[in-house]
């Protein structure tokens, strides 16, 4: 008999952290749920089609606050966005095993949630996540001004390509400048060369997985630095990734996280 979930991510009309907005998609027999965390200018929404690949969990996707349907809550802070996660994660733990799964900026939220709140996690998982305290980014730096608009423009033109920029309609860009005041704040935390939380504190089992971009080198050595100073987490590599792999290469971060879970589950 055919499957009578739709595969898809829908909206819920609770939320563990109001004002917060979290899509979902269910599965008949779930092995837990995988929540997904976002990064700099990007939305919920965006993970939905490796949620459709993922069709033995329950994925949970949400905006961060600060960002499209979340964007009335304040402070947005790291140290915020780490809570709204754990608190998601307490909600989803009730049900069953639950997987953090990370992006860029959201890679970091995830691993926060992971140290701080190892009880609630029993698998992160970040793509690309950026570690300043570890190795920064050469070409990046901190908000340049104030003018979230100018912010919005530059960060959009060079994480995902001026070509993208200039395809978006005014309406399109009137919302990513909406989310201006979350990006610069993000910027902003992800820029401090204080170590935000300390990985030596990780109990849960972790993977850090990275592409093969333009900036492979720096997630290798972001990499090296990982296994040294925990062993236990995973580095993995994926061929033909970019940073945006949650859009371009959805089948192979579902493939991803399918095996570690197993893993997980046979280790025990």
């Amino acid at each position: 008999m055919a499957s009578t979930v739709p595969a898809r991510l829908q909206p819920r009309e609770q939320s563990p952290v109001p004002g917060l907005r979290i899509l979902s998609m269910a599965s008949e027999s779930p092995l837990g749920t995988i929540i997904c965390s976002h990064g700099g200018l990007d939305r919920g929404a965006s993970f939905s089609r490796m949620a459709r690949r993922l069709t033995n969990f329950e994925v949970w996707s949400y905006d961060r606050r600060g960002y499209q349907g979340s964007r009335a809550l304040a402070p947005f802070t790291l140290a915020h966005h780490i809570e709204d996660l754990a608190a998601l994660a307490a909600d989803a733990k009730q049900r069953g095993p639950v997987i953090l799964f990370g992006h860029s900026f959201g890679g970091l939220v995830a691993f926060g949630v992971a140290v701080t709140h190892p009880e609630l996690v029993d698998l992160v998982v970040a793509y690309e996540p950026p570690f300043p305290w570890i190795k920064r980014l050469g070409q990046a730096g901190p908000p340049r001004s104030n003018n979230h608009g100018e912010e919005v423009e530059r960060f959009f033109r060079s994480v995902v390509s001026p070509e993208a920029w200039d395809r978006l309609s005014e309406e399109e860009r009137d919302s990513r400048r909406a989310d201006g005041p979350a990006l610069l704040q993000d910027l902003t935390d992800l820029y401090h060369s204080e170590v935000q939380f300390d990985l030596e504190n990780l109990r849960v089992p972790a993977a850090f997985v990275f592409g093969d971009g333009p900036f492979q080198s720096h997630y290798l050595e972001i990499a090296e630095v990982l296994a040294q100073s925990d062993p236990k987490i995973e580095i993995i590599q994926l061929p033909h990734a970019p940073h945006g792999a949650h859009l371009s290469n959805p089948n192979q971060l579902a493939d991803t996280l399918n095996q570690l879970w197993s893993n997980v589950c046979e280790s025990h």
